[in-house]
């Protein structure tokens, strides 16, 4: 998903990669919270359209990250890691498909 991000905003910075990291398999590999693509698309949402200062309005950008979550979970039944890739058919590309799906979503929203 930060792949998209380095798309739409040229060079993403290292310290953004770097940060993204822990987000992967629901939360560092336990896969018991949010689903990557979904933090991933967050991240992204905030990088492209998120606000520099206090005084800088946040309604547009929440109501984007709420429609994309909305979206998310009508497509892929949940916002949890497990619970998502429980919901793909093909065992060793339940990631690969989530990552494309919801880059798909990201992509028709920006």
């Amino acid at each position: 998903m930060i792949a998209v991000g380095d798309h739409l905003m040229g060079q993403t910075p290292e310290v953004l990669i770097r940060a993204s990291n822990p987000f992967g398999g629901g939360v560092g590999g336990c896969r018991q919270e949010l689903c990557g693509v979904l933090a991933g698309a967050m991240l992204v949402l905030g990088a492209t359209r998120g606000r520099l200062a206090p005084t800088e309005d946040d309604k547009a950008l929440y109501d984007l990250v709420c429609r994309y979550r909305e979206r998310f979970i009508a497509t892929f039944g949940s916002s949890q890691c497990e619970a998502v890739r429980n919901t793909m058919p093909e065992m060793d590309k339940r990631c690969a498909a989530v990552v494309e799906g919801g880059v798909r979503l990201l992509l028709e929203m920006l």
